[in-house]
Order: structure tokens, then C-alpha cells, then sequence
């Protein structure tokens, strides 16, 4: 059976004008791409059938072609790409990378910066020169260095002086008046006369705390610089032995550093004791006076009767000399004393060590 159809009020079944009863590929209907209003008479715009989704399978106008234009401008060579949403990323991903930007566009363009020309040799090297640091930049760097390692060698000095001399001399002069005190308590008895450096008698100053070996002679070497303190000894300098009717026992020692003995004898009043031990007696002096400054070669403080320290006449003194300024040797300090006491040790310690 023939399906009915409405016919057009404009013309009959076989008029020209009319769509109906025309196959669709006849070029007078949809055949050519074109169709004509014969109501309003106007000449056939272009048409495009329908194209359905692959996925909604429903109708949807197709882009202008300006608009597919640009779109396919992004990137040579880039044409439709059949298949549905899979097969389109996929090729998407071939196109812009893993990252999303196009192939061979450097992270510079992807961030929207210009990307950089690459250096030629030249300004590659002249690059590399530029950076390397210049004469006066090294020249400085070699001077700070220097004055980093001389610091550093100043201070390693100034603790070794200040600090390692003094551990060394103390422990040096400790067992120097140990083994003193041992022959002492063996029984060897001292010759009367003793070679440079060598001990022969402890001296006590108890206001001060201090307790060191008195060696014969002022060798920096084999008595001061020790910890202990010297007997003024030598020609043009020789002093009286404590034991002597008269005379000026002389002793020399440091102030500062390689144990500082006499650091704090500025401190020593009138009346304050000092105290001489030997192997059978003890000799007990009382400050007298103090010279606070100097010459080093003021060698008359030495004198049997010191003209500046206050003494009238021949007596039994001792005499102690150290440096002053502290940590300097510019100057020389003084203090006189004059023997009050001297007592056997078979009667014990006088009262200046007991009390």
C-alpha cells in the first residue's frame, strides 16, 4: 500500500518548486546540498545534515566554518579524529605531551614566559668568564683568610700563655716540692751549696695562699718558667742565704703565667708573714715595705740594706721582685721584709703556718 501524503497547496505533486515526490539525492531537492524557498524566493543557503554524537546520539548543529577554521589553526597537521571521547584524548595526549603542552614547547612557553634562544660558544664562554670572581674579589678572600688564621693562631697563643703555661707549671712545681719535702723526710741532707735549678727550701705566703719550691738561680728556663722562684744567685747579683747573720735573701718570680707565684704580692700589708721553709729551720719575715714601680735594672733594691725600703742599717731581709704592669715586663715591683723568727723545725711550725 502508498503511504498518503499531503499535497502543497502552492503547486501539484511534480511541480518544481516542491520537495515531494523528488528522491533525496535529486540534485533539485537534497542531492546538491542546496534547497530553495520558493515562499519567500530568496537564493539556497548552504545546509549540512544533522551529525549525531557517538555517545547522546542526538542532533546538534554543526560549528560555522570560521570557527572550525580556528580551531584546527592550534596545530599543524591536526585533523578530525574519528572514534568517540577516548579515541579524542588519546590523540590529544599524542599532540600536547603528558604535561598538556604542545611537543617540543619548553616549560618557559607552557608558563606563558618567552623561551629563550640557546648560547652560542661565545656567549657561552663569555658567560662562564663573567662569573668567574675577579682579581681584587680573590685578593680579598686571600686576606680575609689570612686574618681568619691569625686570629686564630693569636688566640690558640694567648691560651696556651695565659691558660696551659699556668697548668703545666703548677704541676711541675707540685712535684718539685714533693720530692723535696721526701728527701727531707728520707734524711738526705742538702750540700751547703746547690747547682742551677735545684730546690732547696719552700716558701710560705699564707695570706696569699701560696706554697712553691725555691730553686737557686733566675733561669727562665730551669726555675721561673717551672713555677717556681728563683734565688738571685748569680755574679753581681748574689744575695744572702736565709741562714746568714746579715744580709738580703733576693727572690725572683713571675707574676703572670707559668704559675704567677707572685700575682697577687701588691696585696701583702706591713706585718703580713713570710715564711721560709729549709730542712731544719724556719724563717719567718714580716712585710716591711713595697716599691709598686721600678726599673729592671734598679739592681740596688738587692742591696744588704735596700736604700728605698726604709731599712736604717744591716739586718736579715728578703727581697721580692716580679714584673709590673700585669702581663707586661716593663717595670719591676717590691716587697722588702725583715726576719722576725727563726725556729727549728724540731719545735714544729711557727704560729704564722698554724693558725
Amino acid at each position: 500500500m502508498t503511504a498518503l501524503r499531503p499535497e502543497r497547496d502552492s503547486g501539484t505533486a511534480g511541480d518544481q518548486g516542491s520537495s515531494y515526490g523528488r528522491p533525496y539525492g535529486d540534485s533539485g531537492a537534497f542531492g546538491d546540498g542546496r534547497y530553495e524557498e520558493s515562499a519567500s524566493g530568496r537564493a539556497g543557503e548552504e545546509y549540512r545534515p544533522p551529525v549525531a554524537d557517538d555517545e547522546t546520539v542526538a542532533l546538534r548543529i554543526p560549528e560555522p566554518p570560521e570557527r572550525r577554521t580556528a580551531a584546527g589553526a592550534g596545530s599543524a597537521g591536526d585533523g578530525p579524529v574519528a572514534g568517540g571521547r577516548a579515541a579524542r584524548r588519546k590523540a590529544a595526549k599524542r599532540r600536547h605531551g603528558r604535561r598538556g603542552a604542545p611537543r617540543g614547547q619548553s616549560a618557559e612557553a607552557e608558563a606563558g614566559e618567552p623561551e629563550k634562544a640557546p648560547l652560542s660558544r661565545v656567549e657561552a664562554r663569555r658567560q662562564a668568564r663573567a662569573r668567574k670572581p675577579g682579581a681584587a674579589v680573590i685578593a680579598s678572600r686571600a686576606i680575609g683568610e689570612i686574618f681568619i688564621t691569625t686570629g686564630v693562631l693569636m688566640l690558640l697563643f694567648v691560651t696556651y700563655q695565659l691558660w696551659w703555661t699556668n697548668v703545666r707549671a703548677h704541676a711541675q712545681a707540685d712535684r718539685a716540692a714533693s720530692n723535696l719535702q721526701d728527701d727531707w723526710a728520707n734524711g738526705k741532707r742538702n750540700p751547703g751549696t746547690f747547682e742551677p735549678g735545684q730546690g732547696f727550701a719552700l716558701l710560705h705566703i699564707p695570706k696569699l695562699d701560696v706554697v712553691v719550691p725555691i730553686a737557686e738561680g733566675i733561669s727562665s728556663k730551669k726555675v721561673l718558667d717551672r713555677g717556681m722562684v728563683g734565688h738571685y744567685a748569680e755574679d753581681g747579683l748574689k744575695t744572702a742565704m736565709p741562714d746568714a747573720k746579715t744580709g738580703n735573701f733576693g727572690l725572683a718570680g713571675h707574676r703572670n703565667t707559668h704559675g704567677e707565684p707572685f700575682r697577687y704580692i701588691n696585696k701583702l700589708e706591713p706585718g703580713d708573714p713570710i715564711v721560709v721553709e729549709t730542712q731544719d729551720k724556719y724563717f719567718v719575715y714580716k712585710m716591711a715595705s713595697i716599691l709598686p714601680v721600678t726599673s729592671p735594672g734598679n739592681v740596688t733594691v738587692l742591696d744588704p740594706v735596700p736604700r728605698q725600703s726604709g731599712f736604717k742599717g744591716p739586718g736579715r731581709y728578703i727581697t721580692l721582685t716580679t714584673c709590673t704592669p700585669e702581663f707586661t715586663s716593663k717595670y719591676r715591683m717590691i716587697v722588702w721584709g725583715k726576719m722576725v723568727e727563726e725556729r727549728p723545725r724540731s719545735k714544729g711550725k711557727p704560729d704564722a703556718l698554724v693558725s
